[in-house]
């Protein structure tokens, strides 16, 4: 059984109750002081915690708009507003995926919409987040393999040396990160990262990550892509580019974890939408 925690004083919380654990945190939902509900983020010291920190600043950048508010930083624990109990991927088993699909994309706008704060100082540059498919590609390149993941890692090299435009990102955006509560539809677990905002668009074109005939359905990769880029104010090829780009980085990802049946099925998903561009 886990602890109940203490949280600082100057939060005046109650009422811890644990909703979920997972590899990086424990998410607590707890009561302010005027009896609303609250969420706190509690991180562990894992390799990656620094991601989670950014994401945290990069929410203060964004002040609710488009995303959850950071009502405070202490530490590794992050006292958040409620977003609210439904997922986007609630709408897309109720309403279907076009609707999902056009909700993610509004949130998108809210996201990329100006701020006049300044701009985190340790958000991570997309090409640093890159790292691991240039390994992986330069592997396979001197082993004489030309595979999807030197090709993806070739697009990569383009897009991110002439990038559309420069902006925080959240990072991980897609139908978990989607909330909708007493506001309105909001993201969640931001990453905080630096760069073109169509990797924010290319990671919802492999999600659901259990719905693998819908992220090989050219028509709704089609869909996606277009109503992404019309938002984004980019075209539907650039679109398509940054998801090979990101699926293959992901796919590297799992590489590096051992994780074969994930990697597979992204490299699925990545060939088709590679398929698809090719016609465009």
């Amino acid at each position: 059984m886990t602890a109940l925690p203490s949280f600082p004083d100057r939060w005046q919380v109650s009422d811890p109750v644990l909703v979920t654990e997972t590899f990086s945190s424990r998410i607590w939902k707890v009561r302010n002081a005027d009896g609303t509900p609250a969420i706190v983020k509690d991180l562990k010291p894992f390799p990656d915690v620094a991601d989670e920190l950014r994401g945290a600043h990069y929410l203060s950048w964004r002040d609710g708009i488009g995303a959850v508010k950071l009502l405070d930083l202490d530490g590794y624990r992050m006292l958040l507003e409620f977003g609210g109990d439904r997922h986007l991927v609630d709408v897309l088993d109720t309403e279907g995926d076009k609707a999902a699909t056009e909700i993610a994309a509004e949130v998108m706008q809210r996201l990329f919409s100006p701020s006049s704060s300044s701009i985190p100082d340790d958000l991570q540059p997309l090409r640093e987040r890159f790292a691991s498919l240039f390994k992986k590609a330069t592997a396979d390149r001197d082993a004489g393999d030309r595979s999807i993941y030197v090709e993806a890692a070739e697009i990569a090299e383009r897009l991110l040396s002439n990038p559309r435009e420069i902006r925080p990102l959240h990072g991980d955006l897609h139908h978990e990160n989607i909330i909708f509560g007493p506001r309105c539809w909001l993201g969640i677990d931001a990453k905080g990262v630096l760069g073109d905002p169509a990797f924010d668009a290319a990671n919802m074109l492999y999600n659901p990550l259990d719905r693998g005939d819908l992220c090989r359905d050219p028509e709704r990769i089609g869909f996606m892509a277009a109503t992404f880029a019309r938002v984004l104010g980019q075209d539907v090829p650039a679109i398509l580019d940054h998801a090979i780009a990101y699926g293959c980085l992901s796919s590297a990802w799992h590489h590096e974890d051992g994780n074969v049946e994930e990697e597979t099925r992204e490299l699925s998903v990545a060939a088709t939408i590679r398929e698809v561009r090719l016609r465009c």
